[in-house]
């Protein structure tokens, strides 16, 4: 988010207007919105709130990452694709969505599965990576090289009707000057993978994503705007059932 602060043309100041007027946003923060550049990893049931909201809040760049294609059973909770996508890859329906909805942004789709061998180089020139993904082995891996690369991540989970969101960024520092904690803080111990079954075996009621997405976007558009408190170092949970929200902390390991 360096360089030139950009004006806003007339159709943004438009389009945003609502955050124009917003305390704590306005025009300023609506120009960070813009200079923003955002990785968003899985365009499936996390991503597509995500997707939706980051690209109507008209973060300049958006990348999405995704190896997978449109499947009908996706449709119940992801819903930037629609039926006309099935058999579409995901990041390329995703992206068409994010353009249609907000053709001053530039949006980019890359068919490819984040992993360690290529996360550096898509992470590279992004201010925030957003992971979507759905296994844990897969988010220990997108901490991993956020850390690595001294990048803000905002991470969510989901399973059944109960969501978690929190944010990483230990390359930066509290009020104390400390650093803020590790994805490892969190996790110390790496669970096992048929401990943590898919939704495909234990199911995921769909407006749960729709929770959990929309949270985590509204954590980038903090970071990125400098509004409120972000979650770092803080776990929001969410029980859909109760209908209640849990907040823990954790501190960094020494």
């Amino acid at each position: 988010m360096q360089g030139k602060e950009p004006e806003l043309n007339s159709n943004e100041i438009a389009r945003y207007a609502r955050h124009i007027v917003l305390k704590g946003v306005g025009a300023s923060g609506q120009k960070k919105l813009k200079m923003a550049r955002v990785l968003v990893v899985g365009a499936g049931g996390l991503g597509s709130p995500v997707i939706a909201y980051l690209s109507a809040a008209g973060v300049g760049h958006l990348s999405i990452v995704d190896d997978d294609k449109v499947d009908i059973s996706n449709l119940q909770r992801q819903i930037v694709h629609a039926t006309g996508d099935l058999g579409v890859d995901k990041s390329k329906s995703a992206a068409a969505f994010a353009t249609n909805l907000n053709p001053d942004i530039h949006v980019q789709g890359t068919v490819a599965r984040f992993d360690l061998s290529n996360g550096t180089e898509m992470i590279k020139d992004h201010d925030i990576v957003v992971d979507g993904s759905d296994r844990f082995s897969s988010r220990a891996e997108i901490a991993h090289l956020c850390e690595q690369n001294k990048t803000t991540l905002v991470s969510g989970a989901v399973s059944m009707f109960d969501g978690q969101v929190s944010v990483f960024a230990p390359h930066l520092r509290d009020e104390s000057r400390q650093p803020f904690p590790r994805f490892s803080c969190l996790y110390p111990q790496t669970p096992d993978e048929n401990d943590l079954p898919a939704c495909e075996v234990n199911g995921i009621l769909g407006a749960t994503t729709g929770v959990i997405g929309t949270l985590m976007a509204m954590e980038v558009i903090k970071l990125i705007t400098g509004v409120g408190r972000p979650l770092l170092g803080r776990l929001l949970l969410y029980d859909g059932r109760d209908a209640k929200f849990t907040e823990l902390t954790y501190s960094s390991k020494n």
